[in-house]
């Protein structure tokens, strides 16, 4: 759609383009059910992994989680208190305190998925655990457990309410951030638990669990399949661009740029590429121009653009 203006004596035609605007499409109900539904299979999947990491790892040998989970399982300890109801009871509090600041989509997810784990922790507490060497048990029940939070986390949930409040008192006292709010309150929770199970290397071992289930927590929401974000410098970036797109078959952009000692304007190749890719990219990019100057970053996530996830 066009719109004509004239200007002046001179009988000039100024031509200014309007941009259409962007269509929403809106879900059906149908496309929103199987969303629901999918999401409600890997609530449950993860509640189970969770259970399982817990219950058959964790807790028979007396090491521990962070947050309301790791409290939940020495009360339990402490009382022999239901471990899932306590983790319930415990959790809504903080899920409530952090209401405005998560949403009520993510409340009702998390409520969910809480709810889920405190089933399944009494369905897999029938079981016997599986082994009482503590350091098999930190290392594969901090896998288990980082899978099943990670596949939670994914899907708009959470099953840990003192990382929600973290973030609330976070914005509200502005003076410390939400990953020292978590360190100091699991510090905390680790040194408990040394005094409450008097075995201060059970609190040591906690703590290796931790560590391997964030680290494979990243993994489950980042995937194992990283991309990597390239940008190429060099006077010759068209040939370079038609080689990466031949040989390749992922799409550039060309992005302008200015150097900070020449002064002069410089085209910046930009393409994403699977990381199995890269060494043929520099190989692509060197054969072109062997002076290009190439920077390169972790991408965790890739929608929208054409990107190939093969390995050749």
């Amino acid at each position: 759609m066009a719109k004509f203006n004239n200007i002046g004596t001179r009988g000039r035609i100024t031509v200014f383009f309007m941009r259409k605007k962007p269509v929403v499409r809106v879900k059906t109900k149908k496309e929103l059910f199987i969303e629901f539904l999918r999401r409600g299979i890997f609530l449950i999947i993860g509640a189970f992994i969770v259970a399982v990491a817990l219950e058959m790892f964790l807790l028979p040998n007396k090491i521990i989680d962070g947050g309301v989970i790791g409290i939940s399982m020495m009360v339990s300890y402490l009382t022999n208190w239901n471990l899932g109801l306590l983790i319930f009871c415990i959790n809504i509090p903080f899920v409530l305190l952090a209401y405005k600041t998560i949403g009520k989509k993510f409340v009702i997810n998390t409520f969910f998925a809480i709810a889920l784990l405190a089933i399944a922790t009494n369905v897999v507490s029938q079981f016997h655990h599986v082994t009482e060497d503590p350091l098999l048990v930190s290392i594969f029940g901090g896998i288990l457990l980082g899978i099943g939070v990670g596949l939670i986390l994914r899907h708009n949930a959470s099953l840990d309410g003192t990382e929600m409040v973290s973030l609330f008192l976070s914005k509200r006292l502005k003076i410390i951030s939400v990953g020292e709010l978590l360190m100091f309150i699991n510090l905390f929770i680790y040194a408990a638990a040394g005094v409450v199970f008097e075995e201060w290397d059970r609190a040591f071992y906690s703590i290796l669990t931790y560590f391997v289930a964030s680290k494979t927590i990243d993994a489950v929401l980042e995937g194992l399949d990283k991309a990597k974000s390239v940008r190429i410098v060099s006077d010759y970036y068209r040939e370079i661009g038609d080689q990466i797109m031949k040989e390749l078959d992922v799409s550039v952009t060309y992005l302008k740029a200015t150097g900070g000692y020449s002064k002069q304007e410089k085209i910046i190749t930009f393409c994403v590429v699977n990381k199995f890719a890269m060494a043929k990219l520099k190989d692509v990019v060197h054969e072109v121009d062997p002076k290009a100057f190439i920077v390169t970053e972790d991408v965790h996530e890739v929608e929208g653009v054409r990107f190939k996830k093969h390995r050749n």
